[in-house]
């Protein structure tokens, strides 16, 4: 059996572990032994507790593997990716960190790496979509992403539950977004521009401008695009004041002879308040709107995704649509189908003839559907 090695098993990690192992050998790695203490039931799952901020330890971990999976917190993201790359290993990246990925693309050209970066269902999902329309249409003018996962029950103050790092949904809300307007680069506050979207049958939610565009900036020449994160009404008041109240800064402080960040310890409090409980119901709404031409025909498509937790597996909706479109590419690059070499992000994937059809009948046998109109 081919090998997979697996950094990080958090709620996305377990699915992408569980989802894998019918088929390979999978090497769960992560620094928390309660997350992994329950995946050595299966004969093809190895448990391995291992600190990966180490690089030596990381090497170790990953040699003789025929695909790594980082799964990782962001800001641990580009270095772990760069040392992957340096050891000749193919990967699939859902760590969304910071940095610009590009700029290891001559590295893993260099390597002969295919490295996915992005992998999840925003950026992720979305990209493939676009990708694959991008080149079915003569044009594309215009392609909106509004998605959001959220618990089915609300609760005060925070109306929200995470199933990744608390560090890395607060990025979301401290780093500026960029999308394109009318062919050029306009860069926002995050949490700005706050729409009611009404969704029949689900929620009136909110959007808000986030840095979830990313790569799609540069690889598809579209004169407008934009991305935006749904929570429910209420959430982006309270995060923008304590964004402003400076409680996401990351610049240490000292208490009481003690230097910690205010991110940090913010993030120490939020994470018992954002934890899923186990059966809590939560559900993912992601919309794609691309217009353009096909045949000589102004289309507008509209792609719909909706998701909730299922309670068989026990594995949320989150987990699920980010953790099943990770294992569909990464099933496409260690079976050689998808083989392109350097940083691909997932419009790469989507535009090979064929595969987005594969990916959608993978997701398909994992009830996860999408809907499309206007085509």
């Amino acid at each position: 059996m081919k090998k997979i090695t697996l950094l990080g098993v958090g709620l996305v990690g377990k699915a992408i572990a569980i989802d894998l192992c019918d088929t390979y050998e999978v090497q769960a790695v992560d620094i928390d032994e309660s997350r992994i203490e329950n995946l050595d039931a299966s004969d093809h799952i190895t448990p391995i507790v291992v600190d990966l901020s180490d690089p030596g330890q990381l090497k170790r971990v990953i040699r003789n593997s025929d695909l790594v999976i980082n799964a990782l917190p962001g800001y641990m993201g580009t270095e772990i990716l760069r040392t992957i790359i340096k050891e000749k290993i193919n990967v699939v990246d859902i760590a969304f960190s910071p940095e610009d990925p590009f700029e290891l693309d001559d590295l893993a050209k260099t390597m002969n790496v295919t490295a996915v970066v992005d992998c999840g269902i925003a950026p992720g999902l979305s990209n493939i979509i676009m990708g694959y329309y991008y080149h079915q249409m003569e044009r594309v003018d215009s392609f909106e992403c509004l998605v959001g996962g959220l618990p089915r029950e609300r609760e005060w103050p925070c109306e929200y539950k995470a199933v990744f790092s608390p560090m890395d949904v607060i990025e979301e809300y401290t780093r500026p977004a960029r999308y394109i307007e009318n062919g050029k680069e306009v860069i926002r506050p995050a949490l700005s521009d706050p729409k009611l979207i009404h969704i029949n049958g689900i929620a009136t939610l909110e959007s808000f401008n986030t840095d979830g565009l990313r790569t799609l900036a540069k690889t598809m020449k579209v004169a407008n695009m934009k991305e935006k994160t749904l929570r429910y009404p209420g959430h982006i008041q309270l995060m923008k004041a304590l964004r402003e109240i400076g409680f996401f800064s990351k610049t240490p402080i000292s208490i009481k002879d003690t230097q910690i960040s205010p991110l940090e310890f913010t993030s120490r409090i939020l994470f018992p308040k954002w934890k899923m409980r186990e059966d809590e119901v939560d559900f993912t709404y992601m919309r794609v709107s691309i217009n353009g031409v096909k045949d000589n025909v102004d289309k507008k498509l509209v792609i719909e995704l909706y998701d909730e937790f299922q309670p068989e597996t026990k594995i949320t909706s989150m987990a699920r649509t980010t953790g099943y479109t990770c294992t569909a590419v990464a099933r496409l690059v260690i079976e050689g189908k998808f083989a392109r070499k350097g940083i691909c992000p997932p419009e790469y994937a989507g535009e090979v003839p064929g595969l987005f059809e594969e990916i959608m009948t993978y997701l398909g046998h994992r009830k996860i559907q999408l809907k499309f109109t206007g085509l």
